[in-house]
């Protein structure tokens, strides 16, 4: 590799986790506000045991584990590139 493309998974990892947190926390605030909601309906069952569980609660969170691991990966592999390339 010549000397900069390291910096392009590197970059791209960069990216990647900061999305990641970003979802980890809006993911955060939606589940937060979703059962807050819940707490005001007369039906508290859910509320309390938060089953039936909501796949789309947590979808945000979950896509910014994911985000946060390739752009982990990705930034290894830049600086693998870097120290041994």
């Amino acid at each position: 590799m010549t000397s900069g493309e390291y910096l392009i998974p590197i970059g791209i990892g960069g990216f990647f986790a900061i999305v990641g947190i970003i979802l980890i926390f809006l993911g955060r605030g939606e589940e937060r506000s979703y059962y807050d909601s819940l707490a005001s309906r007369p039906d508290a069952r859910e509320f309390l045991e938060r089953w039936p569980e909501r796949p789309r609660v947590g979808a945000l969170k979950i896509g910014g584990w994911i985000a946060l691991v390739v752009g982990g990966l990705l930034m290894v592999m830049g600086g693998a590139f870097w120290l041994w390339g």
